[in-house]
């Protein structure tokens, strides 16, 4: 949690005209949404915006598709100015793993060359790595960082595995599964005076972080628009900057290949890229609606009330400790440690997401990192406390309930 625990339920935001601000989302009434990281939620405004790009689209296509780079040229201006970046370094792609894609398809490694990652990534982005290892015949070294490192200790984990087979450092910005921060910043700088590009993986940063990319020293860094940002999904930026930069090409070859980065990502052929044109009008909506301020600091609030809450029934219902140091903690998110018996692994907090969702109407995230199960808290503008006191109230009895199950059911193999 934030130094300072919140202890008392955030006022709830509301629109311009006074309405809750779930109006102004088309979520589900009939669920709980606590899980707004995972991919994000579109503004009907935005929705609405997308909806008439693609009338317009289908109306006149032979007119669409070649005044299309133009238009998206357009749209990179305005979110290169909310990311804080020159519009000439960042092009728009389909996700953040589709960023890092782009990366390990330009780049080689030597005979022998090593990527270095850390035990926080993001699991596609972790195999995008390895598939590029094998393909050069290079490997993988792995960063093993304690959930609880502080910036210090995070950045020897990571730097000790530097060495002179180092050809490239992927590193997380916002980590997913253990939801805190690494410090890209100086890992970034040790890698440029060793001479090691550096890929930074900021999924997340994009509008929970206010200036993400700002005292970074890296050579590429992808993020996503459509989590925190609420563009429409699929829309992304991936920023490049240094010489190897023109080594960068989208994934599917079209007519703009031999332009100049990012020029060249504005030519897809026949892909539908309203998201990326209808991406600054959510971010517009939230800044005009709130401002981006003070909705990060709703968010991080009621994140850290979320956590209080729904701990203690944990707490209650297990008899453990549920309180989680994430060491480098970030806004908006939140780490409550499960009872045992709970997403012990990916594949387990995979299938308990889905029967929470199936079975107590929540869309909620569970994770697990060392063989230990996390609900994952992450809230945004439409959330209010009363979404967490629900789930503390209503649903933490019934996790401890199956927790106790499970448990009983392993002891008995």
């Amino acid at each position: 949690m934030s130094e300072t625990e919140v202890t008392t339920a955030p006022r709830p935001l509301l629109l311009a005209d006074g309405r809750p601000a779930d109006r102004a989302w088309s979520l589900d009434p009939a669920l709980k949404h606590l899980n707004h990281g995972s991919f994000g939620a579109v503004p009907l405004v935005a929705q609405e915006r997308q909806e008439l790009l693609r009338v317009e689209m289908e109306r006149s296509p032979v007119v669409w598709f070649p005044a299309l780079p133009g238009r998206l040229a357009a749209a990179r201006v305005e979110l290169a100015e909310f990311l804080h970046v020159s519009a000439g370094d960042l092009a728009l792609v389909p996700n953040a793993s589709a960023g890092a894609s782009v990366v390990y398809a330009a780049l080689t490694l030597r005979p022998g060359g090593e990527i270095v990652v850390t035990d926080h990534g993001y699991g596609a982005v972790t195999m995008g790595a390895e598939r590029m290892a094998r393909r050069w015949g290079g490997r993988v070294r792995t960063a093993r960082v304690p959930l609880e490192a502080d910036e210090d200790q995070a950045y020897d984990a990571v730097v000790a595995e530097f060495g002179d087979a180092t050809d490239l450092v992927v590193v997380d910005q916002i980590t997913s599964a253990t939801a805190r921060r690494l410090p890209v910043e100086r890992i970034g700088a040790q890698a440029r005076r060793r001479g090691i590009p550096v890929l930074v993986d900021g999924a997340h940063a994009p509008g929970l972080l206010d200036a993400p990319l700002a005292g970074a020293t890296y050579d590429f860094w992808t993020g996503n628009l459509h989590k925190w940002g609420c563009a429409p999904r699929g829309t992304a930026a991936l920023v490049a900057r240094g010489p190897l930069r023109d080594r960068l090409h989208p994934l599917i070859d079209s007519w703009a290949a031999a332009d100049p980065f990012p020029n060249r990502f504005d030519q897809q052929g026949t892909v539908d890229a309203t998201s990326y044109l209808a991406a600054p009008v959510s971010l517009a909506f939230i800044d005009r609606t709130w401002g981006w301020p003070a909705a990060r600091r709703y968010m991080d609030d009621l994140a850290d009330y979320a956590a209080r809450v729904i701990g203690a029934a944990f707490a209650g219902a297990a008899d453990l400790d549920t309180a989680v140091d994430v060491g480098m903690p970030v806004p908006g998110m939140r780490l409550v440690r499960l009872p045992d018996g709970l997403a012990a692994d990916r594949v387990e907090a995979d299938a308990l997401r889905d029967r929470v969702a199936r079975e107590l109407g929540v869309e909620a995230a569970f994770t697990s990192f060392d063989g230990i199960g996390y609900m994952r808290l992450s809230a945004h503008v439409y959330n209010t406390a009363a979404d967490y006191e629900y789930f503390a109230e209503e649903c933490v009895p019934v996790l401890g309930t199956w927790a106790r199950e499970d448990s009983g059911k392993r002891s008995a193999r």
